[in-house]
């Protein structure tokens, strides 16, 4: 299903029962699996790849014991070039993907998340709401990024790294932030994150480590809690 105000550029391959809603753009030379459903106003650039059974655009929704509403009013979901979105992924409204970004399968990207060029959301990986992701960031397989997280440029996530964004642990309505990942730094395998602690530039964070206070650009911690080694 096609809706008459969609624009569809050249050269774009449609798999089966594929739905395009209202004012949809869609590119040249862009490839679209079986099942795919892309929601109203997604604006989706050129030699984009989505794979099957994908939802684009979502909206957002809540119930009534959330304490952070969602916003009323989100821009459309925009892909840029040569952008590879996997299998059973969904991207939210007020998402930016940019120039060359790989999204893998069964990932979740949320609403007000820029993902910048370059970068990859590994397989199964949640991103949560108001994040920004840098340019040449590596997400791997299974990641939780938590909600109101900044990662800047050319960071490595290894598999499985957890971060929480909420110091109080649901008992009120504070003040939320995420974990800071300045350039450069590496995040080792299972890692957890607490809330608000910055990784400086170009430091390593061992695989198990659990990361409760700052931790100074170039250096290395490992274990629980994470300790400087170098």
């Amino acid at each position: 299903m096609i809706h008459a105000t969609a624009k569809i550029g050249n050269d774009v391959t449609l798999g089966e029962n594929v739905v395009v809603e209202e004012n949809v753009v869609i590119g040249n030379h862009v490839s679209i699996g079986h099942h795919v459903v892309i929601k109203k106003d997604t604006i989706i650039g050129n030699y984009v790849q989505i794979g099957d059974l994908t939802v684009l655009g979502k909206t957002t929704s809540s119930n009534k014991k959330m304490t952070r509403k969602p916003g009323q009013i989100l821009n459309p979901l925009i892909i840029e070039d040569h952008v590879t979105i996997g299998c059973n992924s969904v991207i939210y409204r007020h998402v930016t993907l940019e120039n060359g970004v790989f999204v893998g399968d069964l990932s979740s990207i949320r609403e007000m998340v820029i993902v910048g060029e370059d970068s990859i959301v590994g397989r199964n990986a949640i991103v949560e709401t108001n994040t920004k992701i840098g340019r040449r960031v590596t997400i791997q397989t299974g990641c939780y990024i938590t909600a109101d997280m900044v990662i800047e440029d050319e960071v490595f996530i290894g598999p499985c790294c957890s971060s929480s964004n909420d110091k109080y642990m649901g008992m009120g309505n504070y003040k939320h932030q995420g974990p800071i990942i300045c350039k450069g730094a590496k995040i080792g395998n299972n890692a957890t994150l607490l809330p608000a602690v910055i990784i400086g530039e170009n430091a390593i964070v061992g695989a198990g480590s659990v990361i409760t206070k700052d931790v100074p650009a170039n250096k290395t911690v490992v274990g629980n809690p994470g300790k400087i080694i170098k």
